[in-house]
């Protein structure tokens, strides 16, 4: 289990005049991770493997917000979504095995589940 309240995450860099905040967070809960399990994705079991998102500014925070509460609206997902919305704190790169973990394990298990995932819903 996560004892130092870290979050395996991705920090996204992006120019907001060519995608909208909007729009990469529609990304994260399509393709990203299943934002239904609370504490763990498929194997991985975990606070660190939460569902949570860490806007940059209060504007970000409405937007994330009101997004999820869209979503559970919608009924998209079997179950509502358990996607928490943090405060943002220090980054910290990943261990060097994590980088490009994509590109380097195209053949990983989870790797080749997800890509299945994603083209049966594209």
């Amino acid at each position: 289990m996560g004892m130092t309240g870290h979050a395996e995450s991705v920090q996204v860099i992006f120019d907001p005049t060519k995608v909208t905040y909007g729009q990469l967070l529609q990304v994260f809960f399509s393709v990203a991770h299943n934002p239904t399990e609370l504490n763990h994705q498929g194997p991985d079991y975990g606070t660190q493997y939460r569902s949570t998102v860490f806007p940059l500014s209060e504007s970000q925070a409405k937007v994330a917000k009101a997004y999820i509460t869209q979503l559970n609206a919608s009924h998209k997902f079997a179950a509502p979504l358990v996607t928490t919305v943090e405060e943002h704190a220090q980054f910290y790169p990943a261990e060097k095995y994590h980088q490009n973990f994509l590109n380097d394990n195209p053949n990983y298990p989870y790797i080749a589940h997800q890509r299945y995932s994603e083209s049966r819903t594209a």
